[in-house]
């Protein structure tokens, strides 16, 4: 019987893509499974004899919260004074440089300071985590802890999950406290006004609901950053070369799904 050859293109395209939503499908219930699991070790865990450990929490919230400070900073004082530069070049052409404190306030609180942390969070800390679970997977420890009789959900997920939702809303507030100081400085050597007035405009425009908006958006990016890296730690295959395969798909990933959340929360609560 003779061979009858790869199949055409538009057949083999099908299939990969149906091959992509299935894997897709696929690490979303197993996210899924771990957050439902997460939460039953975070309320019963005492009571199964495997309470988390408080140690296991703070060590995580020093790497993923304390060591990114400088980097949070220093981004979030960045973008403040380009939003700040950029506001009075447009403002400059209607003579209303001054009223560039309404777009800096609103926009990093309830936009950027959310947005570029949760970006820079998923690109340092998410990526650990899919590059130590992914090495612990290849190096047979996930199974080593299983046969100790240690969960590895309760060991390693729920303090990187508790430490994440902890830190991520911190680093927000922080981000907002830097980057309205840079931009208020900027704002004051450009336009001569006092750093005192620009944050009494700031306070007179901002409400406890605009600063909430973006610590509600980095709940959620917590959970993205941490389950995406989760996830795509545990899918490794091979060696050192599907460790840097899964580390990278837990950036872009997490990258993604942070983008699109934003998206999705901004239409759903600014309509």
């Amino acid at each position: 019987m003779a061979d009858p050859g790869p199949p055409p293109l538009p057949v083999r395209a099908i299939e990969d893509v149906g091959r992509a939503s299935l894997r897709a499908l696929g690490a979303l219930g197993f996210g899924a499974h771990l957050l439902v699991d997460s939460i039953a070790w975070i309320a019963l865990g005492r009571r199964r004899g495997q309470a988390v450990r408080a140690a296991s929490i703070f060590s995580e919230m020093m790497q993923i919260g304390v060591r990114a400070i400088p980097i949070v900073s220093l981004l979030a004082g960045t973008v403040g004074v380009m939003l700040a530069i950029q506001g009075i070049y447009q403002l400059r052409r209607f003579g209303a440089e001054e009223q560039v404190v309404i777009g800096v306030a609103f926009g990093m609180t309830r936009e950027f300071a959310p947005l570029i942390t949760g970006i820079l969070v998923a690109g340092r800390s998410g990526s650990a985590l899919a590059a130590r679970l992914a090495t612990m997977t290849i190096s047979q420890e996930v199974d080593a802890l299983r046969v100790m009789g240690i969960n590895p959900v309760r060991f390693l997920v729920v303090p990187s999950l508790l430490a994440m939702l902890l830190v991520l809303p911190a680093l927000v507030v922080w981000a907002d406290l830097v980057s309205l100081l840079a931009a208020g400085l900027y704002v004051s050597g450009e336009l001569g006004m006092t750093l005192q007035a620009f944050f009494l405009q700031t306070l007179d425009l901002l409400d406890a609901a605009d600063v909430m908006h973006g610590v509600w958006k980095s709940l959620i990016f917590a959970v993205l950053v941490t389950l995406i890296g989760i996830v795509d730690g545990a899918a490794v295959t091979g060696g050192a070369e599907g460790v840097g395969r899964v580390t990278t798909n837990s950036v872009v990933h997490g990258i993604t799904a942070i983008v699109l959340t934003d998206m999705l929360f901004v239409f759903a609560t600014t309509r």
